[in-house]
C-alpha cells in the first residue's frame, strides 16, 4: 500500500507539473488569436478612411456643382456632363488631386520615420490616428468647397506609418495584410452601397465615424502585450521583436535593435532591398495611375450607371481584387515580384490606350481588368513584405520594413503627379 500510495503521489505530482505547461500553452494560444484578430482590425482601420476618400474623390470634386444640403442622391440616369465639349465628361480637377492630398504628407512622414519616429511610443501614435481619422470624415463631410475638402484629406496621412511597424511581425503579417485588404473592400463597398441606396455623400462619410472608435478599441483593449520569456525559448527572438509594438513603454526597445544600426549598415540593408523595392514602386505607380488618372476617364455612356457610379464600381472591384490576393499568402507565395510589376505596367498601357482610342465595347470588360489589377497589386504587397521578413535578420528587420514601406507611397505619389497633366491633356481633346 505504501508503495502504491507513493506511486499515486508521484503520478499526481507529474500530472500537476504537466498541467502548468498545458495552461501556459493555452494562454499563449489565446493571446496569439487575440493579437491576430487585433492586427486584422488594425489593418482594416489603418486604410479605411484613405480608401473611402479615394472612393469619394469624384463626388468631392463635383460638390461645388451640387447642393450639400441634399439628404439623398439620385442613383439613376447619367447626369449632364460637366464638360460637354469633351467625350470624357471631365471634372475641372483630376481625382489625382485627392490622391496627392492624401499621399504626399504620408510620403514625408515615411521618409522621416526611419530617422526617429521610433522614439514616439505607439499608444500616442494610435490615439492621434483615431482623432485625425474622425476629424477627416467630419471636415470633408461638412466642407462647402473643394479646397477645404482637400485640406481634410491631409488628416488621414498619419494612418500609414504604423503599417511599417505592424508588418514586421512575422506571426501576424498575413492577418495585418488581410485586414488592410479588407479595409479596401469594405471601405469602397460601404461607400458604394450607401450612396447607391440613396444616402448623400455627406451622410455616408459621417456614417463612417465608428471606424476610428474601432481602431482605438482594438489597440487598447484587444491586443495583449507579451510577457517576458525565459532564455532559451524558441520564440524569444520573435517576442523581442514584437515587444516594442504592443508593449506600453517606449523603453522596451532593446539595445542592439535595428535603431542602433550605423549609417553604413542601413545603406547596406537598403541596397539589398532594391530588388523588392523597385518592383513594388512600379506596381503602385501603375495601379494608382490607373485608379486616379484613368478611372474617371473610362466613362461609358451605353450603360445605366451614372459617371459617379461607374467610378465607385471601379474602386470597389479594384479593392476586391486587393483583398483576395492580400489574404492568399498561406496558399500562394511569389518570390519573383518583378513579374507582378511587369504585368501591372501592361495593364496601365492597355487601359491608357483604351482611354485614348475607346476600343473596349462595354464597361464589363473594364470591370474584369480592374479586378485583375487589384489581384496583382495585393499580391505584390503581401509577398514583398513576406519575402523581406524571411530574408532579413532580427537586427535588421524593423529598419528593412521601414525602408520598404516607402515603396508604395513613392509609387503612388509619382502616379498622382503625372496623372494631373494627363487629365488636363485628355480633357482638352474634342
Amino acid at each position: 500500500m505504501g508503495s502504491c500510495a507513493g506511486l499515486y503521489g508521484r503520478l499526481a505530482e507529474r500530472e500537476g507539473n504537466d498541467s502548468e505547461p498545458q495552461a501556459h500553452s493555452l494562454d499563449n494560444q489565446s493571446a496569439h488569436w487575440k493579437n491576430a484578430v487585433g492586427f486584422w482590425i488594425l489593418g482594416l482601420c489603418n486604410n479605411f478612411s484613405y480608401v473611402v476618400m479615394l472612393s469619394a474623390a469624384h463626388d468631392i470634386l463635383r460638390q461645388e456643382q451640387t447642393s450639400r444640403n441634399q439628404s439623398h442622391v439620385d442613383p439613376g440616369p447619367t447626369p449632364v456632363p460637366h464638360n460637354s465639349s469633351s467625350r470624357f465628361d471631365c471634372n475641372s480637377i483630376s481625382t489625382a488631386a485627392v490622391l496627392l492630398a492624401d499621399i504626399l504628407p504620408t510620403l514625408i512622414i515615411k521618409l522621416l520615420a526611419p530617422l526617429g519616429l521610433h522614439l514616439l511610443p505607439y499608444s500616442p501614435r494610435v490615439l492621434v490616428i483615431g482623432i485625425c481619422s474622425a476629424g477627416s470624415f467630419i471636415l470633408v463631410a461638412f466642407s462647402q468647397s473643394v479646397t477645404i475638402s482637400l485640406c481634410g484629406e491631409l488628416a488621414p496621412c498619419c494612418l500609414h506609418p504604423p503599417e511599417c511597424f505592424c508588418v514586421l511581425l512575422r506571426a501576424v503579417i498575413s492577418w495585418w495584410s488581410s485586414g488592410t485588404g479588407g479595409s479596401g473592400l469594405l471601405g469602397s463597398l460601404s461607400y458604394l452601397g450607401l450612396t447607391q441606396a440613396g444616402l448623400s455623400p455627406q451622410h455616408t462619410l459621417l456614417s463612417m465615424l465608428g471606424i476610428p472608435a474601432l481602431l482605438l478599441i482594438s489597440y487598447f483593449l484587444l491586443l495583449i502585450s507579451p510577457e517576458p520569456q525565459n532564455s532559451g525559448r524558441e520564440d524569444e527572438t520573435e517576442t523581442a521583436a514584437r515587444q516594442p509594438l504592443i508593449g506600453t513603454e517606449a523603453s522596451e526597445s532593446k539595445t542592439g535593435s535595428s535603431w542602433d544600426l550605423s549609417l553604413q549598415e542601413r545603406w547596406t540593408v537598403f541596397k539589398g532591398l532594391l530588388h523588392y523595392i523597385v518592383p513594388l514602386v512600379l506596381v503602385y505607380f501603375a495601379e494608382y495611375f490607373i485608379n486616379q488618372g484613368l478611372f474617371e476617364l473610362l466613362f461609358f455612356r451605353n450603360t445605366s450607371l451614372s459617371h459617379a457610379q461607374q467610378y465607385r464600381w471601379y474602386q470597389m472591384l479594384y479593392q476586391a481584387g486587393v483583398f483576395i490576393s492580400r489574404s492568399s499568402l498561406h496558399c500562394c507565395q511569389i518570390r519573383l515580384t518583378w513579374v507582378l510589376a511587369l504585368l501591372q505596367c501592361l495593364n496601365l498601357a492597355f487601359l491608357l490606350a483604351d482611354v485614348y482610342m475607346s476600343f473596349l465595347p462595354n464597361i464589363y470588360l473594364v470591370f474584369l481588368i480592374v479586378l485583375y489589377e487589384g489581384l496583382l497589386g495585393g499580391a505584390a504587397y503581401v509577398n514583398t513584405f513576406h519575402n523581406i521578413a524571411l530574408e532579413t535578420s532580427d537586427k535588421h528587420r524593423e529598419f528593412a520594413m521601414e525602408a520598404a514601406c516607402i515603396s508604395d507611397t513613392l509609387g503612388i505619389s509619382l502616379s498622382g503627379i503625372l496623372a494631373l497633366p494627363l487629365h488636363n491633356f485628355l480633357c482638352s481633346l474634342p
